[in-house]
């Protein structure tokens, strides 16, 4: 499927997080990478695909960080005000979809504001395999490491078979109306969704899991940060 094939899609970054793990002045997504910012290299994966209907960022409402870079003012991106939990900031990057011109039927994908490592080959397998699909899912990867289940003494309770495990990365890529749908009623119904094909697991479907790159990794922890920019030393 060439670059053309592949479905449009509107995509969602919630931003609005502070990332605490990091031990940093200000949210992870600020953090220097390779001369820019995490969030300018996940902004990248996305604006230039020839597929992109359009981008909607969810950031804090008194976000001082943002308006310095220079892609504040790229046309391409629509920032609306996130809310204190990432599903309320992707609901209200929906919200704005919709002022956007976004179809019940149109996909969408969710994806994290630190994860800037995203293949090109990774989106577009993503876009093809769930082209045609009736529920959506996400890039995931086979857990590769022994897994072990902790008991409240700080003790291994079990060995967990690592063949039926999967680590959830993103995007995760769902219908419009149904995405909307789901997280809306979890957070009426008080229900903790961690990402986005939590709430449509939660409405009753079963998101498909598509494999993609271990190296697209969500930025956590400092050595995570570290990692990348090793990687990255001689790319940019």
């Amino acid at each position: 499927m060439t670059a053309h094939e592949l479905p449009p899609f509107w995509v969602v970054i919630p931003a609005a997080g502070i990332g605490s793990r990091m031990r940093a002045d200000r949210p992870k997504q600020y953090l220097q990478l390779a001369g820019r910012t995490i969030l300018e290299h996940t902004l990248d994966c996305f604006l230039d695909h020839p597929r992109l209907k359009g981008l909607v960022l969810s950031l804090a409402a008194d976000d001082p960080f943002w308006p310095a870079l220079p892609c504040a003012t790229d046309p391409r991106i629509q920032r609306v005000e996130g809310g204190a939990e990432r599903a309320d900031s992707v609901l209200a990057g929906l919200l704005r979809l919709v002022e956007l011109g976004a179809q019940e039927g149109d996909w969408v994908l969710v994806h994290d504001a630190a994860r800037p490592n995203l293949a090109r080959s990774d989106l577009d397998r993503l876009l093809a395999e769930l082209a045609d699909d009736p529920v959506g899912g996400l890039l995931a990867v086979p857990a590769r490491d022994t897994l072990k289940r902790i008991g409240a003494d700080g003790r291994v309770a079990e060995t967990v078979d690592r063949s039926l495990i999967w680590q959830a990365y993103t995007p995760q890529m769902f219908r419009f109306a149904a995405l909307h749908r789901a997280l809306a009623d979890a957070l009426v119904a008080g229900v903790a969704v961690t990402d986005e094909a939590s709430a449509l697991e939660w409405a009753g479907q079963a998101p498909k899991l598509v494999e993609g790159r271990a190296d697209n990794l969500k930025i956590t922890r400092p050595e995570d940060l570290e990692w990348l920019r090793q990687r990255w030393a001689h790319r940019h």
